[in-house]
């Protein structure tokens, strides 16, 4: 039981690992989109003196904070205290439809499946 519990925390270590690499390696490309973009946004803006140009460096630029949060920040942190609030204190929320699963129920679904196998078989 104790391996089984050590097993699933150094997978579930590595899976967030993963998140966080996968955050900061899209933040190398989406900082480079954005580069770009607000830099021939801006120079159109002044060749054309048409200020209206830059209107979509404000949304990229609430995208682009968000991706380096998640990437460096404590976006992790704060979502970690979410998610404990939640438990802590909206629990109801967290329960499965129809309940947790019991043994009983779980063997009615495999004999129901099993005989319903059977049936088409026949």
């Amino acid at each position: 039981m104790e391996r089984q519990l050590l097993m699933q925390n150094q997978m579930r270590e590595r899976q967030m690992a993963m998140q966080v690499a996968w955050s900061r390696e899209f933040l190398k490309y989406f900082g480079s989109f954005y580069t770009v973009t607000t830099v021939g946004l801006t120079l159109g803006a002044l060749k054309r003196r048409n200020p209206s140009l830059l209107a979509p460096i404000i949304p990229l630029s609430f995208i682009l904070a968000y991706q380096m949060d998640s990437a460096y920040g404590t976006l992790i942190y704060r979502m970690r205290g979410e998610a404990e609030s939640v438990m802590a204190s909206e629990h109801d929320r967290l329960d499965l439809p129809h309940g947790t699963p019991t043994f009983d129920s779980i063997e009615k679904a495999r004999r129901a499946r099993s005989s319903f196998a059977s049936l088409l078989e026949n």
